[in-house]
């Protein structure tokens, strides 16, 4: 099962548009979806090894850019979104992020950009808290672009022996990253 998405992943990767998916995809991902670009970067950066260093820096503006629509809807729009926020399962990181920007700053855009923390939520609570904008693009660029960098030069860096090697265990990997997910979604449901 796992072996036959993995295949479409890199047919996919391939495609003529898929540069423009992966820049409509890291934009969106900064300010309101759900899934993160990495998705499409790495298998991306694994079918074409020499682009994976353009598709990294593709993918760091277009994410830098949607972080600036973040950061307006943060600031212009708060008002208006903050009751479906509060209803959500952001609220809690949304908190989270606020509480970063009073201690740390520049520093929790940095940490966010780079780690697995929904951006998305620092972004509108870096408009929302009307943290200064220029030190918000550049902490974004460079915790944006110091992960998709890092990223697709592992993926590139790997080529055809870490293809094999993928896709030769992805079965494995594949329901091993499900069953991480269930237990992890069990504990964080019953821990907090």
């Amino acid at each position: 099962m796992f072996k036959n998405l993995y295949d479409k992943a890199l047919t996919w990767a391939k495609h003529k548009h898929a540069e423009k998916y992966l820049c409509a995809l890291s934009f969106s991902e900064s300010s309101f979806f759900p899934i993160p670009p990495d998705v499409m970067l790495a298998p991306m950066s694994l079918a074409q090894p020499g682009k994976a260093f353009r598709f990294a820096l593709l993918t760091t503006i277009f994410s830098v850019l949607g972080g600036m629509l973040g950061y307006g809807i943060g600031f212009f729009m708060l008002d208006s979104i903050e009751n479906w926020l509060q209803g959500s399962h952001y609220w809690q990181n949304y908190q989270l992020a606020e509480s970063w920007f009073k201690d740390w700053g520049f520093w929790a855009i940095f940490v966010a950009g780079f780690s697995p923390i929904p951006y998305k939520v620092f972004t509108i609570a870096a408009g929302a808290l009307q943290m200064v904008f220029v030190p918000f693009v550049l902490a974004s660029m460079i915790g944006r672009g110091a992960r998709f960098f890092l990223v697709a030069m592992l993926i590139a860096a790997g080529g055809e022996k870490l293809e094999s090697k993928l896709r030769q265990y992805m079965d494995i990997i594949g329901w091993a990253v499900v069953a991480i997910v269930v237990i992890g979604g069990i504990i964080y449901k019953y821990l907090f």
